[in-house]
């Protein structure tokens, strides 16, 4: 037994002693190519992990971070039959006593003790009447901007614009069955497009009864350009400029004060994108009189989140 034992320790010694080889190290991924091409989605395919970061919100598991900036109508909903039975105890709770059915909702949602309704809720915009996105905060301090959306007297006028990232399909059971993209937010503006149309500065030699007109008309006109659901950088630019930049809406009126007509809206590359998304935003005005075409243009920068203006309007020529 000793001698045995003596050689299992020599034996033992010698395989210490030697070298480890590359090839003696087996491989303990048995799959390597599969796990370099597979992508990380967020826990409940919510997109919005808590940790800060933009890339795992991207739709497309590639970390391609795709950017909203939307124009529509903020709504909640509630996901299953459990969280409207809960809502209908907490309305009891409340005094709604001379308040309308959108009264009361507002005032139960607004109560702080009412906040995990809230987050309940499953809130979706509408982009001209159709559900388009589900809404989720990137920072849950920021859920009050969902009940500010949803006013106590809404009026068909109000409108919503909505700033963040967009990220997967929504699944299912989120919403009741509504399967859109889910956005997650780092902004709401909410108010009513009279407001808005009021707040733009007009030109001194203007007269009220000229510009707020002109200005409501390039208003839809941008809101009614097909599909923009403001997940584009050509919609983006478009809505930016609609909520951000007033000269546009100078020019519409100066230009139909001049018997012109608006005949176009065109978003085009501009040529100084190298490292950055910059696009040309040309405005077409055709006289009634004579069909001569005036055009004008901007430029703005896409590339992240917050669009912002790289030249002012000016006249745009054709090359």
């Amino acid at each position: 037994m000793s001698e045995q034992t003596e050689a299992k320790e020599q034996q033992r010694e010698q395989l210490m002693d030697q070298p480890i080889k590359v090839n003696d190290v087996r491989d303990a991924t048995p799959y390597p190519d599969a796990r370099s091409n597979m992508a990380i989605s967020p826990q409940g395919g919510s997109g919005n992990c808590g940790c800060g970061g933009a890339g795992d919100i991207s739709s497309n598991g590639t970390g391609v971070v795709s950017y909203v900036y939307a124009i529509g109508r903020v709504e909640a909903r509630f996901p299953n039959l459990s969280a409207e039975k809960e809502f209908s105890q907490a309305t009891g709770r409340t005094e709604t006593a001379g308040k309308t059915d959108q009264q009361a909702f507002h005032a139960v949602l607004s109560q702080r003790e009412n906040r995990y309704l809230v987050r309940q809720l499953c809130w979706v915009l509408t982009v001209q009447g159709l559900e388009t996105y589900l809404l989720q905060p990137r920072d849950p301090a920021d859920i009050d901007m969902l009940v500010d959306a949803i006013r106590p007297a809404p009026a068909p006028n109000d409108i919503d614009v909505v700033i963040g990232l967009r990220g997967p399909i929504a699944p299912p059971e989120m919403c009741n069955g509504l399967m859109v993209p889910i956005v997650v937010f780092d902004q709401i503006y909410s108010f009513g497009r009279d407001v808005l149309i009021k707040a733009i500065p007009k030109p001194e030699k203007m007269a009220d009864e000229q510009f707020g007109p002109a200005a409501e008309e390039l208003f839809d006109r941008i809101m009614q350009m097909t599909d923009n659901a403001g997940a584009t950088d050509e919609h983006r630019v478009l809505n930016y400029l609609a909520m951000r930049y007033p000269a546009i809406y100078a020019k519409a009126a100066e230009k139909f004060g001049d018997e012109y007509s608006l005949t176009g809206i065109e978003v085009i590359q501009s040529s100084l994108s190298s490292t950055r998304k910059i696009l040309k935003v040309v405005f077409s005005y055709t006289n009634r009189n004579t069909d001569f075409t005036e055009k004008f243009f901007v430029r703005v920068d896409a590339t992240e989140e917050f669009p912002f203006l790289v030249t002012k309007m000016s006249p745009y020529y054709d090359r």
